[in-house]
């Protein structure tokens, strides 16, 4: 049955509620191709990174079906792994590996939330004639729209903090990204000491979108973003309000940086290897040839390169690979 309400709970109940889209067998994996499901190399990034941290523990927050996990484990078995989802642990998951639907309490980690913070769900307002910004509704089986009422107290303060619309034209929209910041705030408290890293496609107060980020994803296609459970819904993440928030809640040393200028200091170059390696050890250059593909797409501009990075320490410092790339 279709009914209206703002964007933040409609999409909370097509992701999330019985039947979600993210509670579908398939997972997200059956839907779009996020930087795990492009190359190992970046599972083996983000080992690396933990082992210049000297953390031995990785919590993935939003693991889906726990494929970066995976792939970690082949690259540095000693790590200890735990994934974070709403969706139950899969059954083919090692047992080595963890699984709940909160981030542990616990010992030193590496926390990761490769493309979880764009998939808490976000209010739209959008300026009406008299320049007022109202919150956006949505009806769950059409995606069509309608302006509902005025943004208010805690709305209209993120707004004005974080995505200011005064003086903006009619049509004008932006997302509060509250949820977000509260969502990670939580994660870095629960952490406690090591490394948090989220990484998203985002902007910042200088790339705000005058005409907001909302996109719909299903099979690897790009769709009209309705919210009947049936797609990805989604939106850009504010990554300086993010950052904020992980520093009220006790993180400090906050590096930003895209996909393209971390991978690059983690060691994914995407070098093509010397056309004399064919000769003298044909296996080895294939393999070589193979890892610089892979890389290319990891850290392409337009692309996967583009993401942000948020990398706070928590209790620790960011270490100076990051600091300095």
């Amino acid at each position: 049955m279709n009914s209206w309400s703002s964007w933040r709970k409609a999409a909370h109940r097509a992701l999330y509620g019985p039947g979600g889209f993210y509670l579908r067998p398939e997972g997200p994996a059956g839907h779009f191709r996020t930087s795990v499901h492009a190359s190992p190399l970046f599972a083996g990034a983000l080992a690396r990174l933990a082992r210049a941290a000297n953390l031995t523990r990785v919590v993935d927050v939003g693991a889906g079906r726990g494929e970066l996990l995976v792939a970690m484990t082949r690259i540095d078995p000693d790590l200890r792994l735990h994934g974070v989802d709403v969706a139950a642990c899969p059954d083919a998951l090692p047992p080595c590996i963890g699984w709940s639907d909160t981030v542990p309490d616990g010992a030193p980690a590496l926390l990761v939330a490769n493309e979880w913070l764009d998939n808490v769900p976000v209010d739209i307002v959008e300026v009406d004639g008299k320049g007022t910004p109202r919150i956006v509704e949505v009806e769950s089986g059409t995606g069509r729209e309608r302006l509902g009422p005025e943004a208010a107290d805690a709305d209209a303060a993120w707004l004005n903090r974080w995505w200011p619309l005064k003086g903006a034209a009619p049509g004008t929209r932006a997302e509060i990204g509250a949820p977000r910041d509260e969502a990670w705030a939580a994660a870095v408290h629960r952490l406690g000491r090591g490394l948090a890293v989220a990484i998203d496609y985002g902007h910042d107060r200088d790339s705000r979108p005058p005409a907001g980020t909302l996109a719909g994803y299903r099979q690897g296609r790009a769709v009209d973003p309705v919210p009947d459970g049936t797609c990805d819904v989604t939106w850009h993440v504010a990554v300086d309000a993010v950052a904020a928030a992980g520093e009220a809640a006790g993180a400090h040393g906050t590096v930003l940086r895209t996909q393209r200028e971390a991978l690059r200091a983690l060691g994914v170059e995407g070098t093509r290897p010397p056309y004399d390696l064919a000769r003298s050890n044909p296996r080895a250059y294939l393999d070589a040839l193979r890892d610089a593909g892979e890389a290319g797409e990891l850290t392409a501009r337009g692309g996967l390169g583009d993401f942000r990075w948020v990398v706070q320490g928590v209790g620790m410092d960011v270490p100076a690979l990051l600091r300095e790339a």
